[in-house]
């Protein structure tokens, strides 16, 4: 397993991924062909469409002639030719940093090696995806390449040579490049014409037939490199979150307590602990990405270097965003790591400590492309969840090895492995608003549309302020997500204090028992497909970003107005993965059903005050320490409604100096049995 040293420079750590990654390059093809087209075109396009979901710049396919093989590989064995495909994939690299500026420093000459490692990754998922549709399949990274890169480039149509040099039509030479070889029967592309170049024109500038404009290059090169793509800086700060938050009554929770992780434990019910383990990876594209996430968890911590380093807070903060950004995040926020914001127990009972001061946070965007194709609740969920989860990981994985580098005890927290809760970490660093849909938050121009990871560290930072664009009257005025969700478990009534947090409560149990057991699809997102600020940064998003900001008479109308042009429904062109469910046998087959799910109008708000929502409040948690299965008493947790305090409530005998609700006592330890005295 490689590791990273304390004082590694970004480029080496770089290096420590790619090599991390390259080991999963080839892999056991599926025992049987998934059942899927044999056109050659179409299966062309639908990889094409998965690298792109992956965050590939550009992809072309080529034949393998025996004159791109090289002779020996890199421990000089013979290479005899062994596929007839290669899919060449481009990963444009990240813009410098500004010179003269801490993040330059840091940065240095690993920009191209990050894009080496971004490129790693997205080959090898590429592969295992294949493979597990039943195609023998192999990821060419690097030095453990038996192809000869620069040459399949050309052949696909995804650059020329110049001076030696292979160039691409739309970014010269700045790029990365990965190649997956495979057997699967794809249409080819042709090469580039012999023509100039760099004859780009206003097509491209304004961003004809969908791609990214000229003008979209220009503006975000335009930006400080610690801004990021999104104009955060433009939405309002205020000094508190906008949803009340009793620092010193919420409770620290265990990780047993998490409702997935009871599902695991068997707390649901025997189904649901059977499907815990596959069901956001039981999609043979989800599937695919589980050895690269794993295999970043035993480094998401390491030594830290002896020497202190950049003692200026504002300085480290702008550094640390730039950094980020290079390295692929949408969004980056700093708050403080608050108490309770630290898990109690570990899983398995183990006490945690509070380790570091703040919290890092980076927001990665699940993709508005597929999300516009999907219901929310088919195969594709879980892969859209997971791709985002693994992106984070990497993110933070190196991020959280540079900081300690410098000198700065830091940890990635990821969804492998998280000592944190994320939810009021996105909150206190300004990221957004908590929403109608419950324990989650909302950002301005993701929406619900993302996921997250985070580095904790004790580096010197200046926190982002909380942030305030409407959304508790636009969520209060909006039920969409409590009307579109499968399983009823979105609130439709009030907000409530819930274990020291003002929210929109859901039901927990009904969500978590929902997207485990989903028979028709993998794992849930369908709150995030259906919200009115699920969409693009286009024109038409930023009109309605602005009207909801500052014209507040204008937000039901706003709500209306998604519904009656059809936002939520599925888009045909957008849809390009295969509904195929991973079988335990490890092979792809055909589901026993689908979620066509579009709007549900008609269902209106007839529910409103039918709702029996159960609540279950820190004193009802199973024990930190308990593996074996505590069952879930739904019956106690509805009775447990009549318990819950309105925000204005909660605040008033805070302010008299009342005493914390008993139920916000989280069930403690289960006391080992005494030892028998001789």
């Amino acid at each position: 397993m490689p590791d990273t040293e304390a004082g590694s420079s970004l480029t080496q750590i770089a290096k420590t991924y790619s090599q991390l990654f390259a080991g999963f390059g080839d892999g056991d093809v599926a025992p049987r062909l998934a059942p899927i087209p044999d056109d050659p075109v179409a299966l062309a396009n639908d990889l094409k469409a998965a690298c792109y979901f992956l965050n590939a710049t550009q992809v072309g396919i080529c034949d393998l002639p025996t004159s791109v093989w090289y002779q020996t590989d890199a421990e000089g064995a013979p290479v005899d030719p062994y596929h007839k495909r290669a899919i060449v994939i481009l990963m444009e690299h990240a813009r410098p940093v500004e010179p003269g500026t801490l993040a330059h420093d840091w940065v240095g000459d690993a920009i191209p090696h990050l894009g080496d490692t971004r490129c790693a990754q997205l080959a090898v998922v590429l592969a295992a995806y294949i493979r597990n549709l039943g195609f023998p399949a192999r990821a060419q990274i690097g030095a453990a390449s038996d192809v000869a890169q620069p040459r399949l480039i050309v052949r696909a149509g995804l650059g020329q040579l110049a001076q030696d040099t292979v160039v691409n039509p739309y970014f010269d030479s700045s790029f990365s490049a990965a190649i997956v070889t495979t057997d699967m029967p794809l249409a080819l592309d042709r090469p580039l014409a012999r023509q100039p170049l760099c004859d780009r024109g206003l097509r491209q500038f304004f961003g004809r037939h969908g791609t990214h404009s000229g003008l979209q290059r220009w503006l975000q090169g335009r930006r400080a490199s610690h801004l990021g793509a999104y104009p955060m800086e433009r939405i309002k700060r205020v000094a508190s979150t906008t949803t009340l938050i009793l620092d010193d009554e919420v409770p620290r929770v265990p990780k047993r307590a998490a409702f997935f992780e009871r599902a695991l434990r068997g707390d649901l019910g025997p189904k649901a602990a059977r499907e815990r383990l596959r069901f956001a990876i039981k999609h043979p594209f989800a599937y695919a990405m589980v050895p690269a996430m794993r295999s970043m968890v035993p480094i998401q911590d390491g030594p830290v270097a002896p020497a202190k380093a950049t003692a200026d807070p504002a300085g480290n903060s702008r550094a640390v965003k730039s950094l980020l950004y290079r390295l692929g995040a949408d969004m980056v926020g700093i708050g403080p790591a608050k108490r309770y914001a630290w898990f109690s127990h570990d899983g398995d009972g183990t006490p945690l400590p509070v380790r570091h001061k703040w919290a890092i946070v980076v927001v990665i965007d699940q993709g508005h492309e597929t999300m516009e194709g999907a219901s929310g609740d088919d195969w594709i969920s879980g892969a859209q969840s997971m791709r985002a989860y693994m992106r984070g990981a990497e993110i933070c994985g190196i991020g959280a090895a540079m900081l300690r580098g410098l000198g700065h005890a830091s940890r990635s927290q990821t969804n492998a492995k998280s000592d944190v809760l994320h939810i009021p970490l996105v909150l206190l660093a300004g990221l957004g608003e908590l929403s109608r849909i419950g324990e989650l938050v909302l950002n301005p121009f993701l929406g619900p549309r993302f996921k997250t990871a985070i580095i904790t560290t004790d580096m010197p930072l200046v926190p982002d302020q909380p942030i305030d664009f409407g959304l508790q009257d636009m969520c209060n005025k909006c039920h969409k997500c409590a009307r579109e969700c499968p399983c009823d478990a979105i609130s439709y009534g009030d907000k409530v204090m819930f274990n020291g947090y003002e929210m929109w409560k859901p039901d927990a149990h009904r969500c978590a028992s929902y997207r485990v057991t989903n028979p028709k699809g993998s794992a849930c997102g369908r709150c995030m497909k259906m919200c009115p600020y699920n969409n693009e940064g286009l024109l038409a998003h930023r009109l309605f970003l602005w009207l909801t900001i500052h014209l507040p008479f204008t937000r039901k109308r706003i709500i209306d107005l998604d519904d009656r042009i059809g936002n939520g429904k599925r888009n045909p062109v957008k849809r390009w993965w295969h509904d195929l469910e991973w079988m335990p046998g490890g092979f792809s087959a055909t589901p026993k059903g689908v979620n066509e799910r579009d709007l549900d109008i008609a269902k209106g708000l007839s529910i409103k005050g039918k709702q029996k929502m159960a609540y279950f409040h820190a004193n009802m948690m199973p024990p930190p320490n308990v593996m074996a299965p505590v069952p879930v008493d739904r019956k106690a947790a509805m009775a447990a409604g009549a318990l819950m305090e309105t925000p204005a409530q909660a605040l008033e005998r805070h302010r008299r100096g009342g005493p914390r609700p008993a139920h916000y006592e989280a069930t403690p330890p289960v006391a080992a049995p005494a030892k028998a005295e001789d």
